[in-house]
């Protein structure tokens, strides 16, 4: 399994007891979904390695408390803190609607009611406070939020985004 077929659940983050059980911090807001999963991928020095899963149950909300099979002493568990957890990418539960997965929209084209054809996602950014598509429009990087206020339509059939950016947005990156 490699990473490009799986999509990021949470980071390991400490033990939970003496008998090798550990917390799983989960990036969702439905942690719910994953509380009785069998498996799961733990990246280990860039390698996805499968763990089997004994017992889980969520734990303060967002943590998941594990215990692997063959994880058995607080040396096996502080071996796997701080790795990252993944699950293959048809686990994700289906969205409907203009809702979507970061990973999905990439080389989806960017329609604005205004400007008209902006250009190509090649990847969103969600390291800033509000989330941002990256377009690329003929070599020129346009940075759009991803404001629900702006998306009017996602036509994933057509792999297309329509969106209605507020004027003179698109222009600040193409009046250089």
């Amino acid at each position: 399994m490699q990473k490009k077929d799986c999509f990021y659940l949470g980071k390991i983050v400490k033990k939970y007891s003496f008998k090798g059980e550990l917390l799983i911090k989960l990036d969702t807001d439905e942690p719910e979904l994953y509380e009785n999963l069998d498996a799961l991928f733990i990246d280990l020095r860039n390698n996805l390695v499968p763990f089997f899963i004994e017992t889980s149950q969520l734990h303060k909300s967002d943590l998941l408390r594990v215990k692997f099979e063959d994880v058995d002493t607080e040396e096996d568990a502080d071996s796997l803190i701080k790795s990252g957890v993944y699950l293959p990418l048809e686990f994700l539960p289906k969205l409907e609607g203009n809702k979507f997965y970061f990973h999905e929209i990439v080389g989806f084209k960017v329609e604005d009611a205004n400007f008209g054809f902006v250009g190509t996602i090649t990847s969103v950014n969600d390291s800033t406070a509000q989330a941002l598509f990256e377009i690329d429009r003929e070599g020129t990087e346009i940075l759009i939020p991803m404001n629900d206020e702006f998306i009017s339509k996602v036509d994933k059939e057509n792999k297309t985004i329509f969106v209605e950016t507020p004027e003179g947005l698109i222009d600040l990156y193409l009046n250089e």
